[in-house]
């Protein structure tokens, strides 16, 4: 962990999450406000949602302070079960002390890595990067300097399941909560996929669902599109369609080609990546089927 981390947190140690769906109705909030007054808590940031205040569905997301949460975290989550069997809602609370464990997954490309290696290091990317892992050895250096392990796995389609078993095998060793593909360039298997749902996280190089799959930039340029972008989403088994975190654009015009679309592209795809890995860490992000709640 890095220093900056862990001075963050500390001061973390009582701020805590709740995200819930359900069927709107009224008095929900009401409820888990009075509930956390009962526990001391003090709300810090309040945030709702609702598709239709006439039989709609409701998500809400409350970020708290608490004396000596850690603590008492687990007769919390006991007590509030009767509120959540009233109202009939899917919950989890979170707290921002325990830091989520990742795993960033790169090819040879390492823009993205470097721009989440380098929000960690400033202490605004708040997680415990626990290792990475490559199909090339490019980014060894880079990352083992920052004492954070490197495994080299060679992946290709021939050898892909036995690939797969390897890196699942690592996540379990690693204790992993949420991989992240910087711009690694292999197709995963439903197998892969399926264990771990809405925890993997994607660049796609393409402002989605435009030009789905490989070569964006120069079906783009071809097009002569005015626009270009980024999309992050996370990773199901239909192909650059799960649900989407967020997205960004640049505006491009006739003079850029194929090569400055794409330098402008990785400015974008950073920034895009870096913003739904901060918003999936601090538990903003509601799954949907294939859409997302995002409160920023």
């Amino acid at each position: 962990m890095s220093t900056h981390l862990a001075e963050q947190s500390a001061t973390l140690q009582n701020i805590g999450r709740l995200l819930i769906k359900c069927s709107d109705q009224p008095g929900i909030v009401s409820a888990v406000s009075t509930f956390l007054l009962h526990q001391q808590a003090n709300i810090v940031e309040s945030s709702q949602f609702s598709t239709d205040p006439e039989g709609g569905h409701f998500y809400l997301r409350i970020e708290f302070y608490s004396d000596n949460l850690l603590k008492k975290k687990d007769e919390l989550e006991r007590d509030f079960q009767q509120i959540a069997d009233e109202y009939e809602m899917e919950y989890r609370f979170s707290y921002a002390a325990e830091l989520k464990r990742s795993a960033i997954y790169v090819s040879k490309e390492p823009y993205c890595l470097m721009e989440l290696l380098w929000e960690w290091q400033n202490g605004d990317l708040n997680t415990d990067i626990v290792v990475v892992i490559s199909n090339h050895e490019d980014s060894r250096e880079m990352v083992e300097a920052l004492g954070i392990p490197f495994h080299y796995i060679p992946a290709n389609k021939d050898i892909r399941q036995q690939v797969e078993q390897q890196q699942i095998q690592l996540m379990k060793e690693y204790d992993v909560d949420v991989l992240i593909l910087a711009r690694y360039m292999q197709i995963l298997t439903p197998d892969f996929v399926n264990h771990f749902p809405n925890r993997i996280i994607n660049i796609h190089h393409s402002f989605l669902p435009a030009f789905i799959g490989a070569r964006p930039y120069e079906r783009a340029f071809g097009r002569g599109v005015k626009l270009i972008g980024a999309t992050s989403h996370y990773v199901t088994n239909d192909l650059d369609e799960g649900p989407i975190i967020e997205q960004d654009i640049e505006r491009v015009d006739h003079r850029d080609d194929t090569v400055q679309l794409k330098k402008i592209g990785r400015q974008i795809e950073r920034r895009v990546l870096a913003r739904a890995v901060k918003w999936h860490l601090e538990d903003r992000v509601i799954v949907e089927n294939n859409k997302t709640i995002v409160f920023h």
